[in-house]
């Protein structure tokens, strides 16, 4: 069962409405220790076990790594030596210094460091061999249980460790975050900002910093006073694995940032304040930077006593320097900040702080094959078929000289890493904004018609195959349409769509609302030829087929409709399941049965939803494309939105994407009989049924 942490939910790994697959049993923490702390056992880890495949899956690891808990490793192991710190962070030889960058700057905020590092563990009395860390999960907060049985070779520690030989968080925090994702090696090469956003469920901005916005270092102080987490890097010498630089920087290697200040200055000359950056190298030694504002140097001598004190200013061989924000830009080529969603900062110590934090809107979505999958504007008849989202901005920025909001669009595109062992990389994704002047008069969701003569007012800078895609943007107050895509039409995945902004947003899905509306009058005004001699001879054969009795059960009617319609079914008649549901959906004394009346009123939806699809089938082939469903069931006198139409393609399509006549029937008459049975529950059209689970387990089953 998930649990509830003070500020927000927390699944276990696996569970349902963890939005991650169960890989064996779903592990609860508390459980798995009392059972061991009964039996007297250390747990070992049967989804994660302390084998060669748990480190690496292209390859065996370089020589025999053994598997060695903290009390073999050390005699008085502790889970932490006084407090959690950035110095506790020590690369092994896992390339993974994106993710110790992260982690470094976690320890910077208790209260997310305690988020992600419950304090409900330790090597004392309840000591069980296993531990818990919660990461961030595409919306949803996770519990990973480990043992901690950890890598070693020669009795030390393989990867991530701490600079004191008998604390552990850390080295089992990055095995749970292996486990997450699969493997030690699924943590080989990324981003600062990837491991940023799960330890705190924040959005991350990336920054070119030879093409820096002249505003760059306004942002960072926003930043900073919202708490964001911030990394930097060099871009990597190709010839030089962690190149160093004249100035002692390392290239192709992942720093935090620490704090951002304007330190105030008094020079013989002059008085005043300048930018400076504090940044941190994760591996913790004398590997600093040498130039103007490194450790000793003479700028220091102008900064005032307090203002020293005030910024804990520390010459030691800890990693840890200062630079001016000029030689930062100069120096650096990227800059990673992760932006805090509401939840992962609390108000008592907003208060406390004097910061502030960013409002955020937030939606879940998927691109499934020929329905929602329109690929990007470069394919416009089947663009406007992509998921799309409403969002109101109404108050400018403060402080905002020209009245606009800023927001930052956040595309994050599912389970990318814990697939790459199936050899499968992301997707290439974007999204597109477009201004609504006058939403109320728009069709919803905005058809074809309107991307045809409007073009977008902001957009992603370019499609691209990472996790995610963000960017931030200034606009007036207004209503504007996100459209998130892939490049291709018809690519699958799932996806989070984030949005932050200064001041509240309001953000809906533009999609219609499921419901009945009215028949096609091209299918209503149009009967086909021949129509009434049609029906006598049906009527005929019905009363030939159902006998004395003048009722027909399933199989009577199946024999019936494969008759009137072998020419739709290509002679291959209709199911038994679709025959079964249309007398379910008819049958209003639960006999099993239909009589003469009953089946005139199945007679006229039939045709009708017959006529519909031979006008979506063009080519006669007895498909449609699963693009033309939605257009299809419109036509049929149902109003559905994005989510039953993935449900339907999902449960009704090939795979390749078409739906045949059998289904399409079978999609039509599901519908008709839902929403007749939600519809006789809520007779004053309020949009709420009440169902006993005797009544709900009936009429579902039966139908």
């Amino acid at each position: 069962m998930p649990y509830q942490h003070e500020k927000f939910v927390v699944y276990n790994l696996g569970e349902k409405g963890s939005g991650l697959r169960a890989r064996g049993e779903v592990q609860d923490f508390l459980n798995i220790r009392n059972r061991c702390l009964e039996e007297g056992s250390l747990f070992e880890d049967p989804e994660f076990p302390a084998e060669d495949t748990s480190i690496f899956f292209s390859k065996t690891p370089p020589r025999p790594f053994e598997w060695k808990r903290p009390i073999e490793i050390a005699d008085n192991p502790e889970f932490f030596v006084g407090d959690a710190t950035r110095f506790d962070v020590q690369q092994g030889e896992l390339g993974d210094c994106w993710l110790l960058a992260a982690v470094a700057n976690l320890t910077l905020n208790r209260v997310l460091f305690s988020q992600v590092v419950p304090d409900d563990q330790s090597f004392g009395d309840k000591y069980a061999g296993l531990f818990h860390f919660r990461f961030w999960q595409y919306g949803r907060w996770v519990d990973v249980v480990i043992d901690d049985r950890l890598p070693t070779y020669s009795g030390k520690l393989v990867f991530l460790h701490s600079s004191e030989h008998n604390e552990f968080w850390s080295a089992l925090l990055e095995k749970a975050y292996a486990k997450l994702h699969g493997s030690y090696e699924a943590l080989k090469g990324g981003t600062t900002c990837e491991a940023m956003e799960d330890f705190t469920g924040g959005v991350t901005e990336m920054y070119e910093l030879n093409q820096a916005p002249a505003n760059l270092y306004r942002i960072m102080l926003k930043a900073y006073e919202r708490s964001s987490l911030m990394g930097c890097s060099i871009e990597p010498d190709p010839n030089v694995l962690e190149a160093q630089t004249p100035e002692g920087l390392i290239k192709g290697h992942a720093y935090s940032i620490t704090r951002v200040k304007y330190v105030d200055i008094n020079t013989p000359r002059s008085s005043g304040k300048i930018p400076l950056i504090r940044i941190r190298n994760p591996w913790g030694n004398e590997a600093e930077w040498n130039g103007p504002w490194s450790d000793k140097s003479p700028e220091w001598r102008f900064i005032p006593d307090e203002e020293k004190e005030e910024i804990g200013l520390t010459f030691d061989d800890d990693g840890e320097f200062w630079m001016s924000y000029q030689d930062f830009k100069t120096q650096f080529s990227r800059l990673e900040i992760c932006n805090l969603n509401p939840d992962s900062l609390s108000e008592e110590g907003i208060l406390s702080s004097h910061k502030r934090k960013w409002e955020m809107s937030m939606f879940e979505g998927e691109w499934v094959r020929g329905v929602t999958a329109g690929g990007c504007r470069n394919y416009l008849e089947t663009f406007w078929h992509n998921p799309q989202y409403c969002i109101t901005l109404e108050d400018p920025d403060d402080e905002d000289e020209d009245d606009k909001c800023t927001v930052i669009v956040a595309l994050m595109q599912k389970n990318h890493r814990s697939q790459r062992k199936m050899g499968m990389e992301c997707l290439t994704i974007g999204f597109a904004m477009y201004h609504l002047q006058d939403p109320d008069n728009l069709p919803k969701p905005l058809d074809l018609n309107f991307f045809k003569y409007n073009t977008s007012v902001a957009r992603s800078p370019s499609f691209i195959n990472l996790r995610e895609v963000n960017c931030r943007f200034k606009l007036p107050p207004g209503v504007y349409c996100i459209v998130p895509s892939t490049f291709e039409p018809n690519e699958e995945g799932e996806f989070i769509l984030r949005v932050f902004s200064e001041h509240r947003n309001h953000m809906e899905e533009n999609d219609e609302e499921v419901g009945l509306g009215a028949v096609d009058e091209r299918v209503v005004n149009n009967p086909e030829p021949e129509e009434e001699k049609v029906q006598d001879k049906v009527k005929e054969f019905f009363l030939k087929i159902a006998g004395e009795d003048m009722e027909v059960d399933w199989m009577e009617l199946k024999e019936i409709l494969d008759y009137a319609m072998r020419n739709e079914t290509k002679n291959e008649g209709f199911s038994k399941d679709v025959c079964r549901s249309m007398v379910a959906m008819m049958d209003v004394d639960r006999s099993g049965k239909l009589g003469f009346e009953e089946f005139k009123a199945l007679w006229i939806d039939i045709r009708h939803w017959k006529s519909v699809f031979s006008l979506y089938d063009k080519d006669g082939s007895g498909c449609l494309s699963a693009f033309e469903l939605r257009q299809a069931l419109n036509s049929a006198g149902y109003r559905l939105n994005n989510h039953i139409l993935n449900i339907l393609a999902h449960r009704y399509s090939t795979k390749n994407g078409m739906i045949t006549f059998d289904d399409y029937m079978m999609c039509a008459v599901r519908l008709k009989a839902m929403i007749d049975i939600f519809h006789e529950k809520d007779p004053d059209n309020t949009n709420t049924a009440m169902f006993t689970l005797e009544e709900w387990v009936e009429k579902t089953l039966y139908s």
